[in-house]
């Protein structure tokens, strides 16, 4: 089991030093943003429901010179090639399809929300795994934001820079995602989940103990790449809506768990009645995990966890073969409760487990996997930890 990959303190001084490399001279200031885990509640952040994520120790982690040019020089570490140069004042959806798009759709947000970004040269890097489901994409825009937000003194808060990176995730890169993501990388606190009303962006941070409770969170990330804009998300998005409308609310948030029931008997499609409710139910096990919580019964959250799997599994279909291997495999050897996290269709599952069991319960997944025929996933704990800050 590896353990979390480069700090944002260690990882700052090789990011300060490729961007001397490059750009010649020193950046203004170097900004982290982490990616995240959610612990539960999938696909309801965009129902105007609840979800419950925590930062990881992962993160993007960016240096940045301010510049009053309207140019704008973006490079990575971890991509070849040389830096990108645009004109901030021409960006536009679209115009940009690079990787880089994550982190220009900010700028975009921010000049057409009224800010005046002049120009600004940037160098990154990140150890947050692409394609995981732990939300690099988030990262990227969350750590641009707050970068240009602290050196143009532009005093957003927390809250509106993660929907400024929405914004650039939905309008200029074009994937409809929720407000979750940003949100967590932004918000959370370390030692905490973040407890998340989508609708009115209220946020309470849950003590998550593990350690005092002989607890481990492991993800597995099976190495299997999704990618969330080949319209399998956009699709099961409208189907929500459909369902909202076919309901008469607003949004599914409007549907209790107790009118669950009688509410998918008013649905004849059958795809549209298993989204609605996965939907419903995941607000309703949201709330189950945040009331176990403060009720300190954490081990009690293992079932709540296998059962959203099966939701994710059979009524939205977003699972995969690799993930319901993990989630079966780790169960089956001990674990309280597994299930995929993020938007499926590969990337990660997270499992919750005794301290003293992970070990084998992860030597249990890995032999299945061998046996499987499909590639070890990497495994690391998700530790929460600090959301977005500036390293130095």
């Amino acid at each position: 089991m590896s353990t979390p990959e480069d700090t944002a303190t260690e990882a700052a001084p090789r990011v300060v030093q490729g961007f001397r490399d490059l750009y010649g001279g020193a950046p203004d200031g170097v900004w982290a943003a982490p990616g995240r885990v959610n612990l539960i509640g999938e696909y309801t952040d965009f129902n105007g429901g609840f979800v419950m994520p925590l930062a990881l120790p992962h993160t993007a982690v960016a240096a940045v010179r301010l510049r009053t040019d309207g140019v704008l020089r973006v490079s990575s570490a971890d991509i070849d090639g040389p830096a990108l140069r645009l004109d901030a004042a021409t960006l536009a959806p679209g115009a940009d399809t690079s990787w880089a798009a994550y982190l220009t759709g900010v700028v975009w947000v921010l000049r057409r929300s009224g800010y005046d970004v002049g120009g600004a040269d940037v160098h990154l890097a990140s150890t947050v795994p692409t394609g995981a489901g732990l939300s690099s994409s988030a990262a990227l825009e969350v750590v641009t934001a707050l970068a240009l937000n602290d050196l143009f003194s532009f005093g957003i808060d927390r809250p509106e820079l993660a929907r400024i990176g929405q914004r650039a995730e939905n309008e200029f890169v074009g994937v409809p995602t929720g407000i979750m993501d940003q949100t967590a990388s932004a918000c959370c606190e370390a030692g905490h989940v973040l407890h998340l009303d989508t609708r009115d962006l209220s946020v309470r941070q849950v003590p998550f103990d593990l350690p005092a409770h002989g607890l481990e969170l492991l993800v597995f990330d099976t190495r299997v790449k999704h990618a969330l804009g080949d319209g399998a998300y956009a699709e099961r998005r409208a189907g929500c809506e459909e369902g909202a409308r076919i309901l008469g609310v607003d949004q599914l948030r409007d549907v209790s768990f107790a009118e669950l029931p009688a509410a998918l008997g008013k649905i004849e499609d059958e795809r549209v009645r298993g989204y609605v409710r996965h939907v419903v139910s995941d607000d309703h096990r949201v709330e189950l995990v945040s009331a176990l919580l403060d009720e300190g019964d954490v081990r009690a959250v293992g079932p709540v966890l296998t059962d959203g799997h099966r939701s994710l599994r059979e009524d939205l279909k977003v699972s995969a073969p690799e993930l319901d291997l993990v989630v079966e495999s780790a169960n089956r050897a001990g674990a309280l409760g597994a299930r995929m996290t993020g938007g499926g269709f590969g990337g990660s599952a997270i499992v919750l487990v005794d301290r003293d069991r992970a070990e084998a319960v992860t030597e249990a997944v890995l032999a299945d996997f061998a046996r499987a025929g499909h590639r070890e996933p990497r495994v690391f704990p998700a530790v929460p930890s600090a959301g977005a800050r500036r390293v130095s």
